[in-house]
């Protein structure tokens, strides 16, 4: 079964500017890798990693899941191919834990969400630090001290300058980054992590 990584960032990134270039590059690159993407299923970021998909020659339909903010099908990118409508509007940023990994480009406060929800879910953060937005501020940092992997003493969110270095991070990590949330639990100080 071919994983999935959740591609985050700006929702008004323009397709002239460097975010999308890199988005799409990074879409063709998943795809090329044999893994599926996944996003909110709208403009920007989310068109061009799709769009991106698309373009890779191992393209397969349903390689490209939009997860919407609304029920409505019909409001989503042309290059989704499953829409799953959830109805939740931005609520559905805590559903980036669904994904096997999370590649964050750019983003603001939406992105921040996205990305907290991935820590908090034990996935993989890659996230690219030649953008502007929390990608690039986050990237190479731990989000807080708990300690999610402790077999995993480097965890934190990986920066990446490019889609080839995003595909080595993934290749190096995905694997190690198994760990799947069951619910909230409760967090012991005295032992700097999650029960």
């Amino acid at each position: 079964m071919k994983k999935i990584i959740a591609v985050l960032g700006d929702a008004a990134a323009a397709p002239d500017s460097y975010k999308y270039r890199l988005a799409f590059e990074t879409g063709k690159m998943l795809v090329d890798n044999g893994f599926r993407v996944q996003c909110g299923g709208m403009g920007g970021i989310m068109e061009a990693v799709c769009a991106g998909a698309h373009a890779s020659e191992k393209h397969q339909d349903g390689d490209t899941i939009g997860l919407t903010p609304s029920f409505d099908r019909t409001k989503v990118n042309d290059y989704v191919d499953i829409v799953i409508p959830t109805g939740m509007d931005i609520i559905r940023n805590g559903l980036t834990g669904s994904a096997d990994a999370v590649i964050a480009i750019g983003g603001g406060a939406g992105t921040l969400m996205e990305m907290a929800a991935a820590w908090t879910t034990y996935r993989l953060i890659i996230a690219y630090n030649t953008v502007p937005g929390w990608s690039s501020k986050l990237a190479d940092q731990r989000i807080d001290e708990r300690i999610r992997y402790k077999d995993i003493p480097e965890d934190r969110v990986y920066g990446a300058a490019s889609p080839e270095e995003a595909a080595e991070l993934l290749k190096k990590y995905l694997g190690q980054y198994t760990r799947q949330f069951g619910g909230i639990s409760r967090f012991d100080p005295k032992k700097n992590e999650t029960l």
